[in-house]
């Protein structure tokens, strides 16, 4: 997974073509932590996809604000600089991200 932060996010994500999944997390948060083995590995398997970035929310609070995320962690799949679908919370699970991937991506 590519590492963005707030002076590569708009041309990795926002400029980009196709599609990309958004990994917002933080130093301190468990359950972002918990989540990133799963997600490199659905990252892995939908390589072909979708490009995966994760970008850390500590050292990037005004980018996160400005994409309106007000939890953690947060999954959010981006096209054309559009954000087309997102998980916050509990529901960022590795089940929800795959099923996500699948409704939006054809």
């Amino acid at each position: 997974m590519l590492i963005v932060d707030k002076g590569t996010f708009e041309e990795e994500v926002l400029n980009a073509e196709g599609y990309v999944l958004v990994d917002y997390y933080s130093d301190g948060c468990v359950p972002c932590q918990a989540l990133l083995p799963e997600l490199e590995v659905i990252a892995e398997k939908n390589a072909d996809k979708a490009k995966f970035v994760k970008l850390n929310t500590s050292k990037a609070r005004r980018m996160a604000i400005k994409q309106k995320v007000l939890g953690l962690p947060t999954i959010t799949l981006y096209k054309g600089g559009e954000k087309v679908a997102e998980l916050t919370k509990d529901d960022a699970t590795a089940k929800n991200i795959e099923t996500m991937l699948a409704e939006n991506i054809k």
